[in-house]
């Protein structure tokens, strides 16, 4: 008894120099099915966009969102910092309170980050 099997699509990445020969061949072969990428891979720490956004972020938030990323309350967070009260925290991630060189200090070493994230 014959069974009809579909055979699986085949996809083949190819990287570097690519002699042109080859693209135009793989294409007069294969048509559309053919795709060519021309991206350059850049650090998004060098781009226009990375900087606008870190710009906009304030450190207060950046102390909210570490403090949820470790699942920590404001009131866990002010005990870790010597007993700072829930309201204390809270002023400091809303940018209400300045975060002080000493609290910024404490809270990069808590949750391993540089503390230009903060100031």
């Amino acid at each position: 008894m014959q069974v009809h099997v579909k055979t699986p699509h085949t996809k083949i990445d190819m990287t570097g120099d690519i002699p042109e020969k080859i693209i135009i061949m793989l294409k007069e072969v294969y048509g559309k099915k053919v795709t060519v990428s021309d991206d350059e891979y850049v650090n998004v720490k060098d781009t226009e966009w990375y900087n606008n956004i870190k710009a906009k972020i304030t450190p207060g938030e950046t102390v909210s969102f570490y403090r949820k990323m470790h699942k920590m309350t404001q009131k866990d967070l002010g005990e870790k910092l010597g007993n700072f009260s829930k309201q204390n925290v809270s002023e400091m991630e809303r940018n209400i309170r300045p975060i002080s060189k000493k609290t910024a200090k404490q809270l990069s070493d808590l949750f391993n980050i540089s503390i230009d994230r903060l100031i």
